[in-house]
């Protein structure tokens, strides 16, 4: 039976039906990060609060200790000297669960339903959280609690990042991937701006609320995931994307299904036919091989990339309140919400590194620029940005733009780009997979870099600062082989150009 409504009118409904989808799921999945994100940032607020210079406060009179005790309002065990080294162990014990974990967890994505496989991630990553603050109202004081909730933590974290980029990557083709997911991408610095702020609110008072909040907010959003998430256009009849230039008529030009003599054709224009064509069953590609993934070209390439920087990224990330705290001498809440600016830059830079992306079609490129750029800012900042607060805001946020630009372009578009390559023959199965090597090789970076700044922070913040400029520079470094292969193209492109014009 024909349909009534005209096929202009049809498409245009068709159109609109599918574009709302996909900026439902562009949503959601960008809420649903920024909750992951927030609920790790807590840890680099109240860090300040755990150990501080208590000789500066009001010793209570019914307190027990000595008018000399320094350390009365620290909590224990991080009221010793050796503080930044505890602290570090706290950060890295969640870190390298998080890089073993990632490594495992796109192949768990590949194979498992991901409503289920987020919405019980962000259940147990928020229980977590909030164990982590309940430490404060149990009054808990050994190294080991606060270890394990932060190894559990990390664990249950690696279900996010993968199975986001997947939903995505199945909802959005290549077009301008790179502007959408920088945009997108800023789920990441908004979840830290909120908790940076959230933390701040209880920091000086319960700091324990400043994981339990972002931890009950984290298991909310698990439960509205598990209501919402749609992770395939086709589970609601909406049009696949085309992930390459190789898709369609390209691969068969003579196909009787292209040429309008399929069972998939106007003869039949209803919605009701248009669904059931949608759904035709088809051979499901196997998932892809860790092996297999690693021989896409440019996988090696940007996973060691973004495992340099994603070390000065993370390295930010945790120690940038307690920095400006001893260095600029703020309270915890003022080094608290001064850091967030780090994350505005950060937003700026993936939008800005996606933008020129799709611009140039020349991702390491973007990435190369920014990097080499970063460097000597990262330095001046060192150097020069506490020398006023205006100074520190605007350096702040040049900073963050230019350390997480290239961050966020290779977590994203990047990923998505790699993980539906060409080579793979429109077997979107390797996502996932593609997603957690490059982005668990990148959290090696991540465990690292607070690692090593716990350890040489001691010997002065100048030799910290500098560690994170070495690894800005061999970032950089790592993407030469790609950048070559892109000025090549374009220098191609622009030939056949000027022999069309002669033509």
């Amino acid at each position: 039976m024909r349909s009534s409504l005209a096929p202009g009118v049809w498409f245009l409904r068709t159109f609109s039906r599918d574009s709302w989808f996909r900026g439902f799921i562009l949503v959601l999945t960008f809420f649903i990060y920024t909750c992951y994100h927030m609920s790790r940032k807590p840890i680099s607020v109240v860090k300040s609060r755990l150990h501080q210079n208590c000789s500066e406060l009001i010793n209570p009179m019914n307190d027990s200790h000595s008018l000399n005790d320094t350390t009365w309002c620290d909590w224990a065990p991080f009221d010793k000297n050796n503080y930044k080294e505890l602290l570090g162990a706290v950060d890295n014990a969640f870190l390298v669960a998080y890089a073993i974990g990632m490594f495992i967890s796109g192949i768990f994505g590949e194979r498992l339903p991901l409503r289920y496989y987020l919405s019980a991630g962000m259940l147990l990553s928020g229980l977590f959280t909030s164990l982590f603050g309940l430490g404060y109202f149990w009054n808990i004081h050994v190294l080991w609690y606060f270890v394990l909730v932060q190894i559990c933590n990390g664990l249950v974290q690696t279900t996010g990042w993968p199975s986001v980029v997947t939903c995505v990557g199945n909802w959005f083709g290549k077009g301008k991937r790179g502007l959408i997911m920088g945009i997108w991408n800023s789920h990441t610095s908004v979840g830290n701006i909120l908790g940076s702020l959230i933390a701040g609110v209880w920091v000086n008072e319960h700091w324990g609320l400043s994981f339990v909040v972002p931890g009950i907010i984290t298991a909310a959003m698990g439960v509205l995931t598990f209501l919402f998430l749609i992770e395939y256009p086709e589970d609601v009849d909406c049009a696949a994307p085309q992930h390459h230039a190789s898709d369609g008529l390209e691969e068969n030009p003579d196909s009787p299904e292209d040429l309008g003599n399929g069972p998939c054709t106007n003869k039949e224009s209803s919605l009701e036919s248009a669904g059931r064509c949608s759904k035709e069953p088809r051979a499901e590609p196997a998932a892809i091989s860790f092996l297999g993934a690693l021989r896409i070209p440019g996988v090696v390439e940007f996973s060691l990339c973004l495992l340099f920087a994603k070390l000065v990224s993370y390295t930010f990330l945790y120690w940038l309140p307690l920095y400006i705290f001893n260095v600029a001498h703020f309270s915890a809440k003022q080094a608290g919400d001064l850091s967030t600016l780090f994350d505005v830059g950060g937003i700026m830079g993936g939008i800005m590194a996606g933008l020129i992306s799709d611009h140039t079609n020349g991702r390491a490129t973007t990435c190369c620029v920014m990097l080499i750029l970063a460097a000597p800012m990262m330095f001046l900042y060192n150097n020069i940005g506490q020398n006023g607060i205006t100074n520190s805001i605007v350096m702040l946020i040049i900073c963050g733009a230019l350390v997480n630009g290239p961050y966020a372009l290779i977590t994203t578009a990047v990923s998505a780009d790699l993980g539906t390559h060409e080579s793979l023959k429109g077997n979107a199965k390797a996502l996932s997979t593609v997603t957690a090597i490059m982005d668990g090789t990148g959290s090696i970076g991540a465990a690292l870099g607070p690692l090593l700044a716990g350890l040489i922070s001691p010997t002065g913040w100048n030799n910290v600062f500098y560690m994170l400029i070495s690894a800005d520079v061999l970032a950089c470094l790592l993407l030469c082989r790609l950048v070559y292969k892109e000025i090549l193209a374009w220098k191609s492109s622009l030939n056949r150009d000027r022999g069309y014009k002669e033509i």
